[in-house]
């Protein structure tokens, strides 16, 4: 009998979860960060970052869809889409899986994720990377917000933990330029960690939102991965306009979207904006 193999991760101080790796596809260490990719007997395939999981392929799905069809949907409208980071294609996935979308710019930081994830990780991308909508831009995502004159419908910051080559991703002065990159009745959502675990997070985002943004909250998902409760997903708007979408309005949008996800429906749409009172108590 061969030794069991765990990969753990230790993300937070006190507490630790850990995989066990059934089979080893992928390990090596690009310019950046070491990259995983395993095979776990729940999960699935399981990108890890530094030994961080980043993405499932068996809960990958109920991250992508709510930080895509939430905004996109209570956007009504939304031509243009801007990812940072998202390397696996699992965001670019689900944005163009909406036919109303007519341009995806998707800045990714390290080229070796999305080579490695289009060779061990297809299940993800589905193919987005092949789409004629998607402009594919390996660049730090703080340098392009900075730079980049145009204007964009929605945001999605898909971003690892802020340490490492993500830290950037989650400063005042790049929400600043994302802000700037908005359009009239545009939306940024970002992921924000575990609150539980990771109050500081979601704590230092609504401070930068709140300064910048008419409509500035966040909105939750339970992914199981990403352990210690709910995951915030912060939202950040000029205008309440698209949080303040109803029910019926929604569901005639998903409606004409065709879309068949497996977690987001406009009644989880709503209810994810209802928030704990430990969440609550974050907010500045």
């Amino acid at each position: 009998m061969t030794d069991e193999v765990w990969n753990t991760e230790r993300l937070h101080d006190h507490f630790a979860q850990s995989l066990r790796v059934s089979e080893m596809y992928y390990d090596s260490k690009t310019g950046h960060q070491r990259l995983k990719v395993f095979q776990n007997g729940t999960f699935g395939r399981v990108l890890t970052l530094d030994d961080v999981v980043q993405t499932t392929e068996g809960d990958n799905f109920i991250y992508h869809e709510m930080l895509t069809h939430v905004p996109i949907l209570a956007h009504g409208a939304a031509k243009r889409v801007l990812i940072i980071g998202g390397g696996d294609g699992g965001i670019a996935r689900e944005v163009l899986k909406h036919a109303s979308v007519e341009h995806v710019t998707m800045v990714e930081i390290d080229a070796g994720v999305v080579d490695f994830s289009k060779e061990y990780l297809p299940m993800l991308s589905q193919g987005a990377f092949d789409d004629a909508r998607l402009n594919l831009v390996i660049n730090d995502g703080a340098v392009f917000m900075k730079e980049t004159d145009d204007k964009f419908d929605v945001i999605i910051v898909d971003s690892t933990d802020p340490i490492g080559p993500g830290e950037v991703l989650f400063t005042d002065t790049f929400y600043g330029h994302a802000a700037r990159a908005l359009t009239e009745d545009g939306i940024i959502v970002t992921q924000n960690g575990v609150p539980f675990m990771q109050g500081d997070e979601l704590t230092n985002t609504m401070r930068a939102f709140q300064a910048l943004f008419q409509d500035a909250t966040c909105y939750l998902a339970t992914i199981p991965t990403y352990v210690g409760g709910p995951m915030a997903l912060g939202w950040g708007s000029h205008s309440t306009k698209a949080r303040d979408v109803d029910l019926a309005t929604l569901e005639a949008r998903f409606s004409a979207a065709n879309l068949t996800p497996d977690y987001y429906t406009p009644e989880v749409h709503k209810a994810a904006f209802a928030l704990p009172g430990y969440v609550k108590k974050l907010f500045p």
